[in-house]
């Protein structure tokens, strides 16, 4: 169907969004996209990108414009709280042939996937009601309007809204943990990306470009504190490495819940969903962008390559939830990790932890 002239409606202008309209475009079609919230500059947070999401930005065509953002990463170090080494990762090997591993700020990859996406994104447009037709969607917005399109795609996040109105599932579950994100600048010399594993907690730095850090903690909870900077001075003070450092340097941090999202299926009649709607995880192995990223690859080749819009998408669902699956399930491995006390953690991860670490990513190293 490549080239046809099928009418797509791309809800949601975030990474999963911009990325889907992307690679449509490469496609050959050319669809709506729509998102809720006005055009305001995102969070200042970093974002670490896996070989596999350079791979996908590769088939985007928009590797390029990311070649020169942030800074590339060779190695991951693990550390125990006090800051003596469990275990590495050489990045470089595990991702040989896929792509390099890159942080970067999410603002950045935001700007050049808006670029990527054709740049027309009507903002303020919140779905109110997506209504199945023969062979297509009538889609009402809360402003008024009304369209119809062949094919609606929910790109809107973990609480995602078109899931809902689609019944395609309710509200995401909490993954029991919170999440700290800043960029620190003034902060102390860090090479490599390092994390610190702690009880239950765990800190992390990597460098961002410009003398900046990404910083990335989390714990075991249930409730976002009112204070998140001196949450984090107060978990993890007594830290060593680079932590009292880029504690002294922050100056403000952003903290959320972390949420799944597990779906019985990812389309209801000509309605479909991507990226985090469908698959959310924690943050744990860095792959919501990368997913998202992928998600957009597939759909475009199935549409493009089916006879029909059913037919591509279950080819897509087909194609993609194995590895989304991988993900989630080594996602939840790894945050089980955290509940072992560090006395008998430790010692393992000294012995075999880059093996183990580096068998999280297998499956994604291979093929889309």
């Amino acid at each position: 169907m490549g080239g046809s002239p099928l009418r797509i409606l791309v809800v949601g202008a975030g990474i999963a969004g911009l990325a889907v309209a992307r690679a449509l475009r490469l496609a050959g079609f050319r669809p709506d996209v729509t998102e809720k919230l006005p055009p305001t500059e995102r969070g200042d947070i970093g974002l670490y990108l896996p070989g596999n999401a350079a791979r996908a930005l590769r088939r985007l065509d928009l590797d390029g414009p990311v070649r020169p953002l942030g800074e590339v990463i060779h190695r991951q170090r693990f550390l125990d709280a006090a800051g003596v080494p469990l275990c590495e990762v050489d990045l470089d090997a595990l991702w040989a042939g896929v792509g390099e591993c890159r942080v970067l700020p999410r603002a950045e990859l935001h700007r050049v996937l808006l670029t990527g996406a054709g740049g027309a994104v009507r903002h303020g447009a919140e779905v109110r009601s997506v209504d199945p037709l023969p062979g297509g969607v009538a889609v009402a917005f809360t402003d008024g309007t009304r369209a119809e399109y062949d094919l609606v795609i929910g790109a809107d996040g973990p609480r995602s809204a078109v899931r809902t109105l689609a019944a395609l599932g309710g509200p995401p579950r909490p993954a029991g943990q919170v999440v700290y994100r800043a960029v620190v600048r003034g902060g102390p010399r860090v090479a490599d990306w390092t994390a610190l594993l702690g009880q239950r907690a765990g800190f992390l730095v990597a460098p961002i470009g410009a003398g900046r850090l990404h910083c990335y903690a989390d714990e075991a909870g249930s409730t976002v504190p009112a204070d998140p900077l001196a949450r984090l001075r107060e978990l993890f003070g007594d830290y060593g490495g680079p932590v009292p450092e880029v504690l002294a340097a922050l100056d403000d941090v952003h903290a959320e819940l972390t949420e799944e999202v597990e779906l019985g299926r990812w389309f209801h009649g000509r309605v479909l969903l991507v990226g985090d709607a469908a698959h959310a995880t924690a943050p744990t192995l860095s792959q919501g962008a990368a997913m998202a990223l992928e998600d957009a690859v597939v759909l475009a080749e199935s549409l493009k390559a089916a006879s029909s819009v059913d037919a591509a998408l279950i080819a897509y669902e087909s194609r993609r939830r194995p590895r989304t699956r991988w993900v989630r399930d080594r996602t939840r491995d790894r945050n089980r990790t955290r509940d072992v006390p560090p006395a008998l953690r430790d010692p393992l991860l000294r012995g075999r932890g880059g093996r183990i670490f580096q068998e999280h990513y297998r499956l994604l190293v291979g093929p889309l």
